[in-house]
Parts: structure tokens; sequence; C-alpha cells
């Protein structure tokens, strides 16, 4: 085929400019990402010009011999699962709120949606003097309203650390949850919608049969990223606690950085690294089959 007969054809011109985009996807993406698979099966400190072949040592001490790995594999199991209930759950409730036509709707979603472009270590900058037990704007709220009884300190406890880690990066990722709903919200058809208020459908049932149906393609999506995005949340929680106290904190993909940049054991973090990138597959991917599965048998 010459390059002629070819720019004419739609698939060699698919193919011609996705090369791009997959030569880039290819270097600063899979590389990196088979790197840290073949770095996992190694030992090196990240200065030795030589590798040293450890087989499945690093798995092996992580899984055995290293309890801190565990904490941060409970940790991030708790974070994901607060993730897949209070960020989409609090997002299509803004959502809803503000789809409505009401004054100032789209300042309102300026406001909501601002600090998803905040650098997450800015947030946690912020977040860590609103927490300060002395000087906090938390703890003068509270001091102010007689409530002094109220007042911990919400980054120094061990029982809720986490928690309060998790509200800072509940308030940073809401407004991108909400933004897709907003989006989402504009495919219902309104005139189902008015159909059923015409049949004496209350708010509930437009809702749940109108409204939820056709934003089932949505909510996958928001679940899928709020996942992948709770699986390697690093920089908020770094940026607040480091993962103390007491790592009550600590993360699975921060571990892995605490190994690498600061053990300078790379063979190890890369292992966990591995091991989260494991963890996210098992949870995506047999949710989108699912949900495949689900929507060609109602089609």
């Amino acid at each position: 085929m010459s390059l002629r007969q070819s720019t004419h054809d739609p698939r060699a011109q698919a193919l011609i400019l996705l090369v791009p985009a997959l030569a880039i996807y290819a270097v600063f993406a899979l590389y990196p990402m088979l790197n840290v698979v073949i770095l996992s099966f190694q030992k090196w400190n990240g200065l030795d010009p030589q590798r040293q072949f450890v087989g499945l040592t690093n798995y092996s001490a992580i899984f055995t011999r290293d309890p801190v790995f565990w904490v941060a594999f409970r940790n991030t199991v708790i974070w994901t699962m607060m993730s897949l209930i209070f960020p989409p759950m609090v997002g299509l409730l803004l959502a809803l709120s503000l789809n409505q036509k009401i004054f100032g709707r789209n300042g309102l979603r300026a406001i909501f949606y601002l600090p998803v472009i905040i650098a997450p270590i800015a947030v946690a900058t912020m977040w860590k003097w609103m927490y300060d037990p002395f000087f906090g704007l938390f703890s003068q709220l509270l001091t102010t309203w007689g409530m002094q009884g109220w007042i911990k300190d919400w980054l120094g406890n061990r029982d809720i650390a986490l928690y309060s880690v998790f509200v800072a990066y509940l308030w940073q990722t809401v407004g991108f949850s909400m933004v897709l709903f907003l989006a989402g919200l504009q495919n219902v058809s309104q005139t189902l919608v008015e159909a059923a208020r015409i049949d004496g459908a209350g708010r509930w049932k437009v809702f749940k049969h109108v409204t939820l149906p056709a934003l089932r393609p949505t909510i996958t999506i928001v679940l899928v990223l709020s996942v992948i995005s709770s699986l390697k949340a690093f920089d908020i929680v770094y940026g607040l606690t480091g993962g103390g106290p007491a790592q009550s904190t600590q993360m699975l993909a921060l571990w892995a950085f605490t190994q690498a940049m600061q053990i300078f054991d790379f063979g190890r973090g890369a292992a966990i690294s591995v091991v989260l990138l494991l963890i996210t597959m098992a949870v995506v991917i047999p949710y989108l089959k699912w949900t495949q599965k689900h929507e060609e048998v109602e089609s």
C-alpha cells in the first residue's frame, strides 16, 4: 500500500495518529513499570552500578519480616473503603444540588472544585495548621463555642489520625467527583423526568428509576478513579503526618517511598509497589468486567 493510499484508509490514519501517543506511553509509563517489576527481584541501594538478583527475597521480606507492611496494608484497605463511600456520595449530593437552577450555582461549582487544583502538599500544609491543637482553626472555633472538651490532638492521636487525614483528602477530592456527576446529569433525559412526574412519581422515585440508571456509566468511572486515587495516596499523608504517629497513618505508597528513598532499599520498595499494582488490578479489572457484563445484559 502506498503512502497516498494509506492516508485515505481510516485504520491507517488511526494507526498513524496513535503511534506518537503509544511511543510516549511506552517510554514514560510501560518502561518504568517494567523496570520496577524487574527491580523488585533485585537488591540495589540506588548508588551501586550493579544490581544483585535476589529472586523472591524482597517479597518474602515484606510479607514475613516487615510488620509495618501489614499496618500499611490495613490502613490502605480502610482508606480505600472510605474513598469508595464518602467522596462519591458527597460529590453526588453536591452535583444534584448544584444541577438545580439556584442563584450563584456556577460560583459555587467553582468553589467546590477549587481544592482539586491545589497541590496536595499545599493542602496538607493548610490542614496541618487547622488541626493544630493549640493555635489551629478548629481548636479556636471549639474554644469560642465553649467546647474545649472536644479539642484533640487530631494528628497526634493514633486512634483518630488516619481519619483526620482522610477528612483533608475528602475536602480536596470531592470536587472531582462532583464535576463528573454534573457531566453525567446532563445526559439524564428531561423527557423521562417530566413523564415520571406527570405519572405522580416523587423526587426519590424519579432519582431511583430515571436519574440513577442514567448515571451508571458515570458511577463506574467515579468508583474506578476513586480506587486508583486512594490506593496511591501519598502526598497528603506525607505532608500531614509522614505516616505517624507510630505508623498509624502509614500507607503502602508511602511505605514504598520510605523503603526506597529513605532506607535506600530500592528492591524492597519496588516489591511493595508491585504488590500495590496487583491490588489495584485485582480490584479494578473484575469491577470493570462485571459492570460491562451488567450493561450488556440490560441492553
